[in-house]
């Protein structure tokens, strides 16, 4: 059975221009049942979003701003959750925002055995972002590949400056993942590695570094083998790897 999502975005915080990968994102992780964006909808800020609520099924919730300088639609978003939460009609919630004071929700609604999957910007707290299971950013669900880039950009600027550079330490936290779940000869199955850098990181992303799938990203790094072997269970190959000598 398909997991069922809340999905609670925090209009203040997050550009509208994104609505549509991100929601396409989302549908990877579960259907989206419950689809709510919170603001104050008097204010002009705001007016991008209301041209693709509708497109998107997302139901705007008004919440006014009481007093000068204090953000109320947090609190809005954060009763909601809680009520979503007690009222057990979800499997997971997907809070869409780069604002810190969300991780006190994402804590509370895993301590209830609830998936929390983050979505906001790269500026985003690291205490926001490590309170998820997962935290995708939004700037590389409209971002190309590397591998797109060299196929397209001949004669035109590259934009891999937009990627995070694949450094000495996330390099290091790769082996070493690898190595926590490899067999005696040093083979680890990549879905266990995958799974388990998700858990160390909630935002490790290969498309953060420019690459779609974590393969072609450990191929490039060339410090790792990579096996693929055939699956007796199914069409697709499975792809294991190990750190080199």
């Amino acid at each position: 059975m398909e997991n069922k999502l809340a999905v609670l975005i925090d209009g203040d915080n997050i550009p509208s221009a994104y609505i549509k990968e991100m929601m396409e994102e989302i549908a990877k992780y579960g259907n989206p049942t419950i689809k709510r964006i919170y603001g104050d909808w008097t204010k002009p800020h705001l007016a991008k979003w209301k041209a693709v609520l509708l497109e998107n099924a997302i139901n705007p919730i008004q919440q006014y701003g009481y007093t000068q300088g204090k953000n109320a639609t947090d609190s809005a978003m954060i009763i909601d959750a809680m009520d979503i939460l007690y009222s057990d009609r979800v499997d997971g919630f997907c809070l869409v925002s780069s604002d810190s004071d969300f991780t006190r929700l994402a804590t509370r609604l895993r301590e209830a055995g609830k998936n929390v999957i983050g979505i906001g910007e790269k500026k985003t707290p690291e205490p926001f972002i490590v309170a998820c299971d997962r935290f995708i950013y939004i700037e590389i669900l409209k971002a190309g590949t590397r591998e797109t880039e060299m196929e397209t950009s001949k004669g035109k600027s590259s934009k891999k400056d937009e990627f995070d550079k694949i450094t000495p330490k996330v390099i290091k936290l790769i082996a070493s993942t690898i190595s926590d779940v490899a067999d005696e000869d040093g083979w680890a199955f990549l879905g266990d590695v995958g799974s388990l850098l998700q858990k160390k990181q909630p935002n490790f992303d290969s498309r953060n570094y420019g690459f779609q799938k974590l393969t072609p990203m450990i191929n490039a790094i060339n410090k790792f083998e990579i096996e693929s072997r055939d699956n007796q269970r199914g069409r697709f190959k499975l792809i294991f790897v190990r750190n080199k000598d």
